[in-house]
């Protein structure tokens, strides 16, 4: 993962309801460089990640249930048909991290250096141990449920899932 040499690009949206949701996560889960990023997930309880990171894993063919990994910390999924198929998935939730030691101790090290789409929630709990996130989604839950989404882009593959 290449870093950006300049100051990190930032856009901003808005999300009304659930299908705008959905229409950015299939429009994500088309380009190329999402196949093998880190996206960091930020927001409040409730904010919609995981809502987010189920109509991405969907568009990219995941079939089946797609579970919240907040007890296990880690789901993952392998992509058994269409354009994506064979892609690895790891979907970590590290709310329940109460040190960032944790997740070198559970050896999620190995799981970072592969090749495959990483989406991580609350990644602050894990701490410098969680390599530099290509791209983070922080989701802000407006008065009126809208959701104001900033994504920022942290290395090269970042920037280019937001051109």
């Amino acid at each position: 993962m290449n870093t950006l040499n300049h100051t990190a690009i930032v856009k901003r949206m808005t999300w009304p309801d659930e299908p705008a949701t959905q229409a950015f996560a299939q429009a994500l889960a088309s380009l190329p460089g999402t196949s093998d990023a880190l996206i960091a997930l930020h927001g409040d309880l409730g904010a919609g990640k995981t809502t987010f990171v189920r109509h991405l894993l969907a568009a990219m063919g995941v079939n089946g249930r797609i579970k919240s990994p907040t007890y296990a910390v880690v789901e993952p999924y392998t992509v058994q048909n269409g354009f994506h198929s064979g892609l690895n998935i790891w979907h970590f939730d590290f709310y329940r991290v109460n040190d960032p030691r944790e997740w070198e101790e559970a050896g999620f090290r190995a799981i970072f250096a592969s090749p495959g789409l990483k989406l991580a929630e609350w990644p602050d709990k894990a701490g410098e141990y969680l390599p530099k996130a290509d791209l983070l989604v922080a989701i802000e839950v407006l008065e009126n449920e809208t959701r104001q989404v900033t994504l920022t882009a942290q290395t090269a593959v970042g920037k280019a899932l937001l051109a």
